[in-house]
This record gives structure tokens, sequence and C-alpha cells, in this order.
């Protein structure tokens, strides 16, 4: 019997190799869990390509993975899955990841400064690291910081003219699927699906779209404290109060140490215009030294359709009492009083199951309390001039095209086509200034081009735009350019 049971029992060699066997079985099912993961995440419209982003956590990706490609099994495999928020780097430090995105742009345009002149150039747009922590499951630091342009620099030998940008500093603390606090810091305003996700690769342009330029101030951030959840499955909310903006576009030498506009004759830019709209309205992030103490309230709804597979969506409403900085005055010296603003937004992405058509629309409006207090109706130049309203709409049509599988990965090519109409002279002007626009805050852009993507991080972009306004003139600012962006 004790022979009997010393040959049922396996030896050290045949555990060992039992082992083995089992090691090799779990490597070849997480090998095929994660063809099947990159299938899907490749196949994906890019919109989704970086899975689910940070600042919509509520926001479903609701796209449907099409059937797997016969040419994922000849792409090496990819890294183990990566739960962090951002990077793709093993880290020395448990809990810190870095990340980075970043868009480089080149090619020709008109530069309306030289009568439309068309001139070449490139332009270190962006590089930008995302560094997170994770201090628990519960609990997450994550920041962007922003290198623009090149960056600075102290020497004129340097031939740098940029700018360095805390983007976003913040702490998540994770409390339940339907509620979750943000804590104080600087973070985007919810509004705008671009503003929120404005990484080069979720969108076709090499640019950003023209809404995202004025009309909603991409990138436009503040310092605010958050709310956020799933109210049901398939719609989520983010509320979040920040510092307003504000209707001052100058810079700080020409702000006192009062924190009011520099004082009266002296003039300042107005942060609202009838031709930058609200590009030049944000506060500044630091140093206390905002402007006025008015609070801005945004509520974003992000959601998909049951019925509509492929459709997710998002609106969003953001309210400030006032606009208007502390010590504000026209031209003439009149004091300027309070002016409201409103803005509503709405936007969405529908990817045809089963077919490489994608559809984007945005649309978007401004709604100014009284116009009378506005600084540009009041700066004595006529040209400026804001209204009752703002608004803007845009429409595009891309599709995905597979390329097939070049240097080790599948590529994708996604020719488009947008469409966008804006207006910032509407009527209801009132204020001291002469009323006389000119037509050039009523533009309509024509944007068509090609995006391609060796990997769902990395996209490759040429593109065309054609500008069109009823200024003597025109617009003076057709574009060709090229660009590369990354996002990882």
């Amino acid at each position: 019997m004790r022979e009997g049971r010393s040959a049922a029992q396996p030896t050290n060699e045949e555990l060992i190799e039992k082992l083995e066997k089992m090691e090799a079985r779990i490597r070849s099912l997480e090998g095929e869990l994660h063809r099947k993961a990159a299938t899907s995440q490749e196949s994906k419209p890019r919109v989704a390509a970086r899975g689910k982003p940070q600042n919509a956590p509520a926001a479903p990706e609701n796209i449907p993975p099409p059937p797997a490609d016969e040419q994922v099994a000849l792409v090496p495999l990819p890294p183990p899955p990566n739960h962090d928020l951002f990077g793709v780097a093993p880290s020395p430090v448990p809990g810190l990841k870095i990340g980075a995105y970043g868009e480089l742009r080149f090619g020709g345009q008109q530069n309306p400064a030289a009568n439309g002149q068309w001139q070449t150039g490139f332009d270190a747009a962006r590089v930008v690291l995302l560094p997170s922590y994770q201090f628990n499951d519960n609990i997450i630091f994550n920041a962007e910081i922003e290198f623009e342009h090149g960056g600075i620099a102290f020497d004129a030998d340097d031939k740098l003219h940029g700018a360095v940008d805390i983007e976003q500093a913040y702490v998540d603390f994770r409390i339940a699927p339907y509620f979750n606090i943000r804590a104080p810091g600087i973070d985007l305003v919810p509004i705008d699906w671009i503003n929120l996700h404005h990484e080069p690769t979720l969108f076709y342009s090499v640019r950003r779209p023209e809404l995202d330029n004025g009309l909603i101030p991409t990138t436009w951030k503040a310092p605010a404290a958050s709310i956020y959840g799933q109210i049901l499955d398939g719609l989520g909310y983010q509320f979040q109060i920040s510092q307003a903006l504000e209707d001052f576009g100058g810079d700080f030498d020409a702000r006192t140490d009062a924190n009011t506009p520099v004082l009266f004759p002296i003039g300042y830019t107005a942060g609202i215009s009838g031709i930058e709209a609200l590009g030049l309205a944000q506060a500044p992030l630091g140093d206390f030294r905002q402007l006025s103490n008015y609070l801005g309230y945004t509520l974003r709804l992000s959601y998909t359709l049951p019925f509509l597979p492929g459709f997710d969506g998002g609106s969003s409403v953001y309210f400030t009492p006032s606009t208007t900085p502390r010590g504000a005055y026209g031209n003439t010296g009149i004091l300027l009083g309070r002016s409201s603003l409103t803005v509503l937004e709405t936007d969405f992405r529908y990817h045809v199951p089963e077919t490489g058509l994608e559809f984007r629309g945005e649309f978007a409006e401004v709604f100014i309390g009284s116009p009378a207090n506005m600084r540009a109706n009041n700066d004595t130049d006529p040209f400026n001039n804001v209204g009752k309203t703002m608004f803007g709409a845009s429409g595009e049509v891309a599709y995905h095209l597979p390329i097939g599988v070049i240097l080790g990965s599948n590529w994708e090519a996604v020719p488009f086509y947008r469409y966008t109409f804006q207006n910032f002279q509407t009527g209801g002007f009132a204020g001291t200034d002469l009323n006389i626009p000119t037509g050039a805050g009523i533009t309509q852009f024509h944007d068509i081009g090609l995006a391609v993507y060796p990997t769902p991080e990395l996209v490759l972009k040429v593109g065309y735009t054609k500008v069109i306004n009823a200024a003597p003139g025109g617009p003076l600012s057709d574009s060709v350019l090229g660009g590369v962006g990354f996002f990882f």
C-alpha cells in the first residue's frame, strides 16, 4: 500500500512540469485576452481610443467593437493591461504614472497682418506631461503640465516665445459610482467634449475645431471644485463651481495691486468681444489675482441612447452672475456695472455600427445679460462690439478606413470634412461706442483633410481650411497644415 501511494504521488519533477504547463496555459490565455482587447480597442472610433476619459468618469463608452480582424494575429502582443489613468511604462514608485500628449504643426497659412500673404512655418504647439498618483483605490491626484510653442526662456537668443501652464491639478475622492468629489484645484470647465478631451488623437483636423477657439475658449480651465458621478446606466453628470470669466483681456501689467484694471484713462483690452468671443476672458489661476468675487456654475450631462448604439453626447450649461471686473470702466469714464453670462452647449458623436462612418456635431450659444456694461461696447472701438448673444454650430463627417499592417501595427486612415458657422455680433448692441461691425465676427469655416493612425496613440494629419467672412478683403486666414499628434 505504501508503495502504491508513493507511485500515485507525483515527483517534484512531475510537479514542476505541471506548473510549467499551467504557466504556459495561463500565458496563452492572457495572450488571447490581449489580442481580443487590442482588436476591440484599435477597431473602435478614435474618440474612444484612450478608454474612458478621466474628466468624464460617468460618461460611458457605448460604441460596440466590430468583429475581430485576422490581421491582429500578426501583430506582436500588446503590453499587459494598464489600469492606471495615464502612462504605459512601469513606474518605480507604486501609484505614480507619467503620461503625455502633444502636437507639432507645420505648413503654410495666410497672414492677415501681411495682407493675406502665404507664409510657411512650424509650431511646437504643445507638449503636455500628465503625472498622476494613486494614493489608494479611492484617492487619486491628476495634473497636466503644458509647454506651449516651444516653452519659455530668459535669453533672447533662445528664440522661445511660448508658455508653461498648469492646465489641471486636482485630487479626486471616489466615493460611489453616483457621487464623487473633486477637491478644489485647477480643472477644466465641463462644457464641450473637445474642451474636456482635447488630445490631438481625438479630433481629425490639425487645429482644434473652430468653435473651441473662441465661443468655447478651449482649453477652458479655472480654479474649481466639482461633484460627479453616474445617475443611471448611460447617464452621467458633473456639477462644478469655478472662478468666473472676466471681461478683461489684458496681461498682468494692466492689473493694479488692488486687483482692478489699470486706472482710467489708461484703458484696457476687453475680455469678451465680437471678434474674439470669450477667447480672452479666462481668469488667472494663481496668486489671488482674480478681478472679481463672482463664481461660475456649470452642469454637464453625458449620455448614451440605448436605442441608438454608437451614439454618445453631452449637454452643458454655464452661468455666472457677472463677468465685470471690479473697477471696470469705459473709455468715456463711465463705470461699468454687472453683466451676467450664460453658455448653453450640446455635442454628439455617432459611429454607425458595423461601418466606418462617423458623424459629429456641436451647437453653442452665449447669452450676455447687459451688453451696455461690456467693455468691448465702451472702448471706442466700433468694430468689436457684442450684442445680446453669440452662437455657433458645426457638423462633421468622417470615414474610418483600415489600411493594413505596416511596421508591426494596424494603420487606419480617416478622411473628414467639417463645416462651421459662428456669429459673434448678433443684434441687441448697447453701449457708448459707435456700432459699425465689419462682418469679421460672422465666419464660416470649411475644413477638409486626412488623419492617419499608425496606432491609436499616434496620428499624422494634413488638412486645408477655408475661412470666409464679410469683412472688407475677407479674413485672409486660409491654411494648409500638417501635424503630428500623440497621446499615451
